[in-house]
């Protein structure tokens, strides 16, 4: 493990009770050197991983240290931040996260596969990083699930996110940088934020976020990290010698909209509706038509039930004007609760990943406080 730890206790991190009064120890909301290599299987605690407190994006820093190292092999390294001032999701979209109460973190990884056999990565890390949550002493491990293509869900709430970018890549191996934001602490905080919302709101947000403190109230970053970090170290190994295949049954198993009417946007607009049926060898969504089965492939579309796209709800009085600003939230909630200028949760991960409606005076920066930018699209694999 680096020696780049963070201090005993990093300024900013909340220390006995959250802003809400919610009672909690420092250590839960920091990353403990000793006890994470105490927890490490013994691969893992050989790889160099760093924590700092603030960074712009766990991500582009190891992309960035990659590209120098271009066609060098190199051990796999972790890269974990307490807050990220310029962190991103799925489809470039930016995230912010309240420091404590979120894992965030990146690792390098050269997977020995060029990037014509990469299918299915995205989905084989969501499948790994709920085998590593079912170690820890939730409620329910059951209640865990994944969407695709890569979402875990808690309950049917969005619990954590992956993003994958390759670096570079040579006739064999791909330089690889994997980004995980996982909600830990805030569950109170979330689930009032949401019950502040407008009945019919609500019921059409099409992810609604939720944090691990809900299935585990001691939940602390520290064993978090430990079991993510042991079950990618086993399945992205695995993945470099069998591909998706040994993760499909396990995904399709865990699958959170199965059987269920689904539809298909691209852009905002449907491209595909029918009942969510599985996925292919690929990693792409299979979807059951009155015609036949359809295959998505991973890209810039995004997955929605279909009955949260059928009944549209018009904004509630209260609520700001600015829906791709705020997510609908209540502006007093935004400004308190920390919450991404473009409709992020607290902990960090994105609410949804559906698009932004179109507003008046699209594609104009507002006159003040909207952060939603347009960044370069990254492919999930």
């Amino acid at each position: 493990m680096s020696d780049h730890s963070s201090p005993q206790d990093p300024p900013g991190i909340p220390g006995e009770t959250t802003a809400g009064g919610d009672p909690r120890p420092a250590a839960a909301r920091r990353i403990e050197r000793e006890r994470l290599l105490e927890l490490l299987d013994p691969w893992p605690s050989r790889w160099a991983i760093e924590v700092v407190y603030e960074t712009g994006s766990t991500n582009a820093d190891l992309v960035a240290r990659l590209k120098e190292a271009r066609g060098v092999p190199f051990e796999p390294s972790v890269r974990v931040a307490y807050s990220q001032t310029a962190g991103r999701g799925r489809r470039g979209r930016p995230w912010l996260a309240t420091p404590g109460n979120a894992l965030l973190f990146s690792l390098g990884y050269l997977m020995p596969r060029a990037p014509d056999r990469l299918a299915g990565l995205s989905l084989a890390l969501g499948a790994m990083i709920v085998d590593g949550l079912r170690t820890l002493p939730l409620d329910a491990s059951g209640r865990l699930s994944l969407k695709w293509p890569n979402d875990i869900l808690l309950d049917g709430a969005k619990l954590a996110g992956v993003l994958v970018e390759t670096v570079w890549s040579t006739r064999d191996a791909t330089a690889l940088v994997v980004g995980v934001g996982l909600n830990i602490n805030g569950a109170n905080e979330l689930e009032q934020q949401i019950a502040s919302l407008h009945e019919t709101l609500r019921a059409t947000l099409p992810t609604i976020p939720v944090a691990l403190s809900r299935a585990w109230p001691h939940a602390a970053l520290t064993p978090v990290l430990g079991a993510v970090l042991n079950a990618l170290a086993v399945g992205l190994e695995r993945f470099g010698r069998h591909g998706f295949e040994p993760f499909r049954d396990t995904w399709i198993a865990k699958h959170a909209y199965a059987d269920q009417e689904v539809v298909v946007l691209e852009q905002g607009d449907e491209m595909a509706r029918g009942i969510a049926y599985g996925v292919d060898e690929q990693g792409q969504l299979l979807i059951r038509t009155p015609q036949a089965i359809r295959a998505i492939a991973t890209g810039d579309v995004s997955l929605r039930l279909a009955a949260s796209v059928d009944s549209p709800a018009r904004p509630a009085p209260g609520l700001s004007a600015c829906g791709a600003c705020t997510g609908g939230l209540p502006t007093a909630a935004v400004s308190t609760a920390g919450l991404c200028p473009s409709g992020l949760p607290p902990g960090g991960v994105p609410a949804s990943d559906a698009p932004a409606p179109a507003l008046p005076g699209a594609g104009k920066p507002p006159a003040t406080g909207c952060a939603r930018e347009q960044q370069p699209h990254n492919d999930d694999a």
